[in-house]
């Protein structure tokens, strides 16, 4: 991939982001159960996922934050959250860890594509 430093500021962004999600039921002082749970959980595959991209660049960590970022989004409505700011924090993080991780799979997407047209 040509651009690494665009790819290695979404990993960092997205490792933040998990960090922020983890920390955000004693940060924002949140109730307990589905929120402190999906909190803690998706925040820290987020972040595994962040520094495992960080550490050796595969697209299979991409994917594996756009799923995490995606079941954030829906986990409000599915877990039937009760407090509306923990259904917020949990739907802007999901957005943006999903797009960021979406944008990320869509240029190794690019750069594959560059490549194997330099072959023919």
């Amino acid at each position: 991939m040509d651009d690494w430093s665009s790819v290695r500021l979404c990993d960092v962004v997205n490792l933040s982001l998990g960090v922020v999600l983890f920390f955000s039921p004693w940060l924002f002082d949140l109730s307990g159960g589905a929120q402190l749970q999906t909190a803690s959980i998706v925040g820290i595959v987020i972040a595994v996922g962040s520094i495992a991209a960080l550490a050796a660049f595969a697209v299979w960590e991409e994917w594996l934050n756009l799923i995490a970022g995606l079941a954030l989004i829906v986990s409000p409505w599915l877990l039937g959250f009760q407090n509306s700011q923990g259904m917020a924090i949990d739907v802007v993080i999901g957005m943006i860890v999903a797009a960021l991780a979406a944008l990320e799979a869509w240029w190794c997407w690019q750069a594959d594509l560059r490549s194997q047209k330099s072959e023919i």
